[in-house]
């Protein structure tokens, strides 16, 4: 029986340089890298995870670093923004912390009794910190202190090329529709992290992938054989959709919804913890099982890899 979705699972993006993105989401943002791995598809390119302490879902950020990639364009129909929590009251900490770095930011500014902090990663990426409240506990090993850590996903901005369309997947995944202001409208998952999914009613042009895009949301659900039923109901109303996949992290299947956003569906189990031998888990480079007798000439391919930025702690 399909039950709603709780929320996000993982956001995933392009970029360039895997160093470049490990020194500003591990550095200067404070994740953790939980794993570094390769994009089970394409086993030459590097696949970055960060995270909470675990990875669990509903706090990760995943990356695909393309060393030769063009520069991507934000607009229909692409995932817009991906957005942070961050505690009440560190806006002013983050504000300062990203200036001090050169990273441009805009704001602070209020949406909806939220406060929003705006800026971008090396490659484009459109990010927010936003205010709330979350049972997400923080990283406590990496620069930022733990009163202003970041405490997981909020949520995406969505540039659908159908809008209402787009809205009606969402509530068939059980987000409901919360507020609106302006031309943004706001949805909801029913889970306790990573829940906001707002859809922006606007003209915008075409976009195009590439770094600096985000290139899916996942969103979670609880079992395997769900997998197979959601995927049956996609089949069932024409919409593209993958056959479930082994992501040894987790299973998934991947659909375009008829607004254009890819969404994947992931289990919450067995998680990124799933397979680990090493202490900690970033310093090497993770290969499941069926690539494992590829190692050395995958690790021949890929570029040189510091997890451990020292970008200073405040």
């Amino acid at each position: 029986m399909l039950t709603d979705t709780p929320g996000i699972h993982h956001i995933t993006g392009i970029v360039r340089d895997a160093q470049s993105n490990v020194d500003f989401y591990a550095g200067v943002l404070g994740l953790r890298l939980v794993k570094q791995t390769v994009n089970f598809n394409e086993k030459f390119t590097r696949h970055l995870f960060y995270g909470d302490e675990t990875g669990s879902p509903g706090t990760v950020l995943t990356f695909f670093p393309y060393p030769a990639e063009d520069d991507g364009r934000i607009g229909t129909p692409q995932i817009g923004t991906a957005s942070l929590t961050v505690p009440p009251n560190s806006v002013s900490y983050w504000r300062d912390r990203l200036r001090t770095r050169d990273v441009t930011v805009e704001g602070p500014f209020d949406r909806f009794d939220e406060t929003v902090l705006r800026f971008t990663d090396p490659d484009g990426t459109r990010l927010e910190l936003v205010t709330g409240e979350s049972d997400v506990g923080p990283w406590t090993d990496g620069p930022v202190p733990a009163r202003h850590a970041v405490r997981g996903i909020h949520g995406v901005t969505l540039l659908s090329a159908r809008v209402f369309v787009t809205a009606s997947v969402l509530e068939t995944l059980g987000f409901e529709l919360l507020d609106q202001e302006g031309d943004r409208v706001r949805y909801r998952a029913p889970g306790d992290r990573a829940t906001v999914v707002d859809l922006l009613d606007r003209d915008a042009e075409f976009g195009r992938e590439g770094a600096g895009s985000i290139h899916h949301v996942a969103v979670r659900v609880p079992e395997k054989d769900q997998l197979y039923e959601w995927h049956d109901l996609f089949r069932e109303r024409g919409y593209d959709v993958s056959r479930v996949k082994d992501r040894h992290f987790f299973h998934s299947l991947y659909v375009r919804e008829p607004g254009g956003i890819l969404l994947e569906l992931a289990t919450e189990s067995p998680g990124l913890a799933a397979g680990v031998d090493s202490d900690p888990p970033s310093t090497s480079l993770f290969l499941p099982p069926w690539l494992e007798e590829d190692r050395e000439m995958i690790e021949g391919q890929l570029r040189p890899l510091d997890p451990s930025p020292g970008t200073g702690t405040d």
